[in-house]
């Protein structure tokens, strides 16, 4: 063989080479853009779950009051003072929590909201324990209160309360549910809520008449 022929083969050779050399780069280059894609799409999931947690808050929920209101009236008065007068308001809030215990409460203030909650803190002062028996009272009775009177009538299951206005406010929130009344004289809020009370204060359970007369409470009620 010649020089010319020797130059050529080794060319021929090394062009050889270097194809082979950068086919194996390139097949490189496709295997690890393959396992970085791999890689890639197994860590966004991740990330995305990630980001798709959320912070859950937890909130303690405030324990609800047994006790209950009711307004039963609010009026505008007038105080005739040196220069004129002043204007007020006053409310009527029956307070209970529907076990044997409610009250009346009446307070007087330049606006409502504060009158409502002065009626409230006096309502509250100013609690009764009402004997029930079996859903309704022990046995009629009548309570007066100023010009205003009411009658109270034990009424059989199932009768309701049959009762109107401040009468009616007074009995739910004492917890009676048989009932039957009847208001008479004066047809004020405050006096029908006060006669109410005033019956409801005067009842006698039966336990503290059988124990006055010496017997038991199944002999008493039959």
């Amino acid at each position: 063989m010649t020089e010319e022929e020797k130059l050529e083969t080794s060319a021929a050779a090394e062009s050889a080479e270097a194809e082979t050399v950068t086919e194996n780069s390139t097949e490189a280059a496709s295997e690890l853009s393959a396992e970085a894609a791999e890689e890639n799409v197994e860590v966004l999931p991740a990330k995305k779950q990630r980001s798709r947690k959320k912070k859950v808050e937890t909130r303690e929920e405030q324990p609800q009051s047994e006790w209950k209101e009711q307004v039963v009236q609010i009026r505008r008065v007038t105080k005739v003072v040196k220069g004129g007068k002043k204007l007020s308001f006053r409310a009527i809030v029956i307070v209970g929590n529907q076990k044997g215990q409610v009250g009346v409460g009446c307070a007087k203030a330049a606006e409502v909201i504060i009158a409502i909650q002065k009626a409230v803190a006096d309502g509250r002062k100013n609690l009764v324990s009402v004997p029930i028996f079996k859903t309704t009272i022990p046995h009629p009775i009548t309570g007066r209160s100023g010009a205003g009177a009411v009658m109270l009538r034990p009424a059989s299951q199932g009768t309701g309360i049959i009762a109107g206005g401040a009468v009616r406010s007074v009995l739910e929130l004492a917890g009676i549910e048989n009932i039957l009344s009847k208001s008479l004289g004066s047809k004020s809020p405050l006096n029908a809520a006060n006669a109410t009370i005033a019956a409801l204060k005067a009842l006698t359970p039966f336990h503290e008449v059988a124990k006055k007369r010496g017997l038991t409470m199944a002999e008493l009620l039959n």
